[in-house]
């Protein structure tokens, strides 16, 4: 057969047989008009070289598979010889593997030491300027838009729901105690070192949930005069999760988890969909007495949404 043909047979280009037979790896017949005419063994050589080739074995080692392919062998790997090409094979990829493993675990120690390392430096007044991305908010965020999903919470008591707390054991929402809490719901909170879900800044009301957590660290102590001694950040994320937030942002309260969306069952609230996950849409709840006082849905822009409680609980009634 022509050249042509056992190139389509094995997959492989016309140069590649050439080469093949450049190495001495097949030996074609010559016709009378000088013309290499491969015979089917031929034609299965090469196939056989291209398969292992793609294993990752050089061509020179493929040798021994001819060999045994020659000897009369119904398969290239029926003989000792090729079975230690095999194990030489992995031996090299075991190799390999273990020296980039290596490079990933001092690669991945780098990014966490110098990611971590400069969302430390964000003091809690924050420093616009240095501040990682996870501490700023980009520019022509959308904006969500108040579609009802939380117009009936008002005046409805507060559900038996316990949920894990960061600060060790549980929180159970219908028994927060007199007086007013304050308990803000967001989607996730996205750490320095990790990428956020594709598209997050594209979904209304996602983005800033570092930047909100910041602002309500930075007006804890005014929520307090104000008369809300109890702030709760909650979302879906597991309780050690959010505490590496809570240490590494030094949050002065406590985030509640709640990844079977208890909360949302119990009250009817939203939620979406992003990059696989159910999450929180973004809600803050002022619960006093046992009873929700007030919602605040939309939320936005949440790096001003402590301020923003601040402002209400000002011009709330106090009786």
């Amino acid at each position: 057969m022509r050249i042509g043909e056992v190139a389509r047979r094995a997959g492989v280009t016309t140069k590649t047989v050439r080469y093949y037979e450049s190495l001495g790896l097949i030996t074609p017949a010559r016709l009378a008009n000088g013309y290499r005419d491969y015979s089917e063994h031929d034609a299965r050589l090469v196939g056989e070289m291209r398969a292992l080739t793609r294993l990752g074995i050089a061509v020179e080692q493929t040798r021994p598979f001819l060999a045994c392919l020659a000897g009369g062998h119904d398969h290239a790997d029926d003989c000792p010889a090729s079975l230690a090409v095999y194990r030489a094979a992995i031996d090299d990829l075991d190799e390999r593997i273990e020296a980039l493993s290596a490079r990933r675990a001092v690669l991945a120690r780098h990014l966490q030491d110098a990611a971590y390392r400069t969302s430390r430096a964000a003091g809690p007044a924050g420093a616009a300027a240095t501040a990682p991305e996870v501490h700023r908010l980009p520019a022509n965020l959308p904006v969500p838009q108040d579609d009802g999903a939380a117009d009936h919470l008002p005046g409805l008591p507060a559900p038996r729901v316990r949920l894990s707390s960061t600060a060790g054991g549980t929180v159970a929402l219908d028994a927060l105690g007199a007086g007013r809490s304050v308990v803000y719901l967001y989607p996730l909170t996205g750490r320095p070192d990790t990428d956020l879900p594709e598209g997050w800044d594209t979904i209304p009301g996602a983005r800033g949930c570092t930047t909100e957590a910041c602002d309500f660290r930075d007006h804890h102590g005014d929520l307090a005069e104000l008369g809300v001694p109890r702030v709760f950040g909650l979302s879906s994320q597991p309780t050690d999760y959010q505490q590496e937030v809570v240490e590494r942002l030094r949050l002065p309260f406590a985030m509640l988890s709640d990844p079977g969306f208890e909360l949302a069952a119990a009250l009817d609230l939203p939620t979406f969909e992003a990059a696989g996950s159910r999450l929180y849409r973004r809600l803050t709840l002022v619960i006093r007495d046992g009873v929700i006082e007030h919602v605040f849905h939309p939320v936005f822009p949440p790096d001003q949404h402590a301020r923003q409680v601040l402002h209400w609980l000002r011009g709330a009634p106090t009786a």
